[in-house]
């Protein structure tokens, strides 16, 4: 199943000297899944402690914008994890590497991935915490538009205050349209990117435009797999983060056989 193929697919490639994308089926994504299932049941302990360890880091980003007075930033900051998640699930590409290889697998296995080609994985994440920030500027501004410099509640009441707002619906579909576009250019970039800078010795710039390229020649298929994606994300942080245990290390597998089916 590792980098598997259907049987009509075809290959183009980039430009002369970069590797090739593969046109899969719409379908994809549920194979890469099944795939990623593969992986964390091969080595639970590993994908659990990543996911465990991200549950607790979302915990504290919790408190500290609870501490600062900045309730109104959770809900952004929460959304804005879909934008950083590739670049968290580098340990677990590399475990899904090594299991590939035959090659052996631990928690160092997880942390060697962000220092295989280090500076190119930095320029990415540099690109898509920048992207994140953007998005939470964009959040503190339209709530202020909406619903004014003034607006602050306690946090218990916050909810009953918004929906009590007529600003509400405007607000929602301006910051979800903001958003969608953001999330949208993360997920091009980084799609396949991040793996790729894993497995090669490529630069960041190329990787982004294979992966670019592979997100729009598959966009059925990457369609269908962004929305599993932000599905499964979302389940996952609604019991305060709890679910992102599975869902992370689930994912994050699933993204490398993601790439191994897109490039070649």
């Amino acid at each position: 199943m590792n980098g598997e193929t259907a049987p009509m697919a075809k290959t183009e490639q980039v430009r002369a000297g970069m590797p090739s994308i593969t046109l899969v089926p719409n379908d994809r994504p549920w194979r890469w899944l099944a795939a990623g299932w593969q992986d964390l049941m091969a080595v639970p302990h590993l994908g659990f402690v990543y996911g465990g360890a991200v549950v607790v880091a979302g915990w504290a980003l919790v408190v500290v914008l609870l501490q600062l007075g900045s309730a109104w930033a959770i809900l952004p900051a929460t959304a804005g994890f879909f934008v950083v998640a590739p670049l968290l699930g580098a340990g677990l590409y590399e475990v899904s590497r090594r299991r590939e290889a035959g090659e052996e697998t631990g928690f160092l296995a997880c942390a060697y991935a962000f220092r295989r080609n280090g500076t190119q994985l930095a320029l990415i994440g540099t690109a898509l915490l920048l992207i994140h920030l953007f998005w939470i500027r964009i959040a503190g501004l339209l709530f202020a538009l909406f619903f004014g410099l003034g607006f602050s509640p306690a946090i218990e009441s916050l909810p009953i205050a918004m929906l009590r707002s007529d600003n509400l619906l405007p607000f929602l579909v301006v910051g979800t349209g903001f958003g969608f576009v953001l999330a949208c250019v993360s997920f091009a970039i980084s799609a396949v990117s991040i793996p790729m800078i894993i497995d090669r010795d490529i630069s960041a710039f190329e990787a982004v435009a294979v992966s670019v390229t592979a997100v729009l020649r598959n966009w059925r298929a990457m369609a269908l797999w962004a929305g599993l994606i932000v599905v499964f994300t979302a389940m996952a942080l609604v019991p305060f983060f709890f679910g992102l245990a599975l869902v992370l290390p689930l994912i994050g597998h699933a993204t490398w056989h993601c790439y191994r089916d897109l490039v070649r």
